[in-house]
């Protein structure tokens, strides 16, 4: 440990400027992760003003006084979960770059050609982060009726997760996805209707 206290006092100032290099990268890092997990980054983008529309009009927005944004459920919020926000950037952000560039969207007609596309890629994301996001608001969950709460069983018994029964609450409805088929198969898997 001496030797280690001797080395870095030797060598404090490529040490101090370690540091210094390192609190700037998680400034910009952190901010820009924050900057761009804001509603009004996410609908600059004219496809996006849709689904945000859709958010205003459901019983999710206003209720508990809780007006939730984009990033409420799509972006996973915290230090422990800033992996998975800075992932979601890099990649949902490419993704949907990519998509922006090469799809029309003109108009809402068009964006619902592509809304299951979109809705399952959303719905997967959710599972794979076990419905984080879902869970910081709705925190143990204690549904009224036998039959909810035996659904809700399934979470600790079957590995759901609250995306595998809870979709279509919030944007405009479309067939629901089998997500551990989908998992299953690599590709969307529809529901099956009964």
């Amino acid at each position: 440990m001496r030797n280690l206290c001797r080395y870095i006092a030797a060598n404090r100032g490529p040490f101090l400027l370690g540091a210094a290099f390192a609190v700037v990268l998680a400034t910009v890092v952190g901010g820009g992760e924050a900057a761009i997990s804001t509603t009004s980054f996410c609908t600059s983008c004219h496809e996006m003003t849709y689904p945000a529309q859709e958010l205003k009009k459901s019983t999710h927005y206003g209720a508990l006084g809780a007006d939730p944004e984009c990033k409420d459920c799509h972006v996973p919020q915290g230090i422990a979960n800033f992996h998975r926000a800075v992932a979601t950037h890099v990649f949902d952000g490419a993704r949907e770059l990519w998509l922006h560039f090469t799809r029309d969207y003109s108009d809402v007609k068009k964006f619902n050609k592509n809304r299951l596309e979109m809705a399952h890629h959303a719905r997967m994301n959710l599972k794979r982060w076990d419905s984080v996001t879902c869970r910081d608001c709705h925190r143990n969950a204690r549904p009224p009726g036998a039959p909810a709460r035996e659904a809700h069983a399934k979470m600790e018994t079957q590995g759901a997760t609250c995306i595998d029964c809870h979709q279509n609450l919030v944007h405009k409805e479309v067939d629901e996805t089998d997500l551990d088929k989908s998992l299953a198969e690599g590709k969307m898997v529809v529901r099956e209707t009964m």
